[in-house]
């Protein structure tokens, strides 16, 4: 978990300990971020409102149409814990994965498991057909991804985000969408968390949920330790009927 949203220079004035769970919630956020991808890529969400809403008519060769994903080309943009975590899970399908690194080092773990690429964001925009952001927010990588960025994405590119929401101008993001400018986002987070850019809830190419990246039974149990012999978190996960 991040923390850009507390003032730690005021915590540390009023001498208040901070700290984060960085990493506990690896697998459940790059778990999340495919969950995200392929909501996307095969319109589930749209899908299952047609279903719910008794107006499908019946099967027909040209509806519905989705994207591939098996030997498509990913891009990770942070490939930090949860990045490489996420790509690494792309070894089933074969696919080609870049990925840009803050740190300008090479990724030895992608490199020998999956013969990934470092590259600029600008090669891994132009090659990508999928690209998941991971990177912190920062001063450098706040609206990181608008309007120009888009522009240089591939037009059937997906992008996921289940980093910080203010990487991407979300305003710039649904203008992209409703042109058609990229083919499709899915969102965990958002740039003024919990309303959504005006728009954005309207369209069918973008998958819309509520900040749940590591809303899983061990990921939760495992941010907030008991301080009992148990390992961390189980007796508060217990508590709150999400853990045996």
């Amino acid at each position: 978990m991040g923390f850009d949203n507390i003032d730690v220079a005021e915590a540390t004035r009023r001498n208040i300990p901070v700290s984060n769970t960085p990493g506990v919630l690896t697998h459940a956020t790059a778990e999340l971020a495919w969950a995200l991808l392929f909501a996307v890529a095969r319109r589930l969400v749209e899908t299952d409102r047609i279903m719910r809403s008794g107006t499908w008519p019946g099967w027909g060769p040209l509806q519905f149409i989705g994207a591939d994903v098996s030997g498509k080309t990913l891009g990770i943009v942070g490939a930090g814990r949860i990045g490489t975590a996420m790509a690494l899970m792309s070894k089933g399908f074969r696919m080609q994965v870049l990925y840009t690194k803050a740190s300008g080092q090479e990724n030895e773990t992608l490199k020998a498991e999956l013969g990934a690429r470092r590259v600029c964001l600008d090669e891994l925009l132009a090659e990508s057909d999928f690209i998941s952001i991971h990177t912190p927010l920062t001063p450098s990588t706040r609206h990181l991804f608008r309007a120009e960025t888009f522009a240089r994405m591939k037009p059937c590119a997906i992008i996921i985000n289940t980093a910080r929401g203010p990487v991407i101008k979300e305003d710039d993001l649904v203008a992209a969408l409703r042109a058609r400018t990229i083919g499709g986002a899915g969102l965990d987070v958002y740039e003024c968390e919990p309303h959504l850019a005006e728009g954005l809830a309207d369209l069918d190419n973008a998958v819309v949920v509520p900040h749940i990246g590591s809303a899983t039974s061990n990921s939760r149990a495992g941010m907030s330790p008991a301080g009992s012999q148990e390992p961390p978190g189980h007796a508060a996960g217990r508590e709150a009927g999400i853990l045996p």
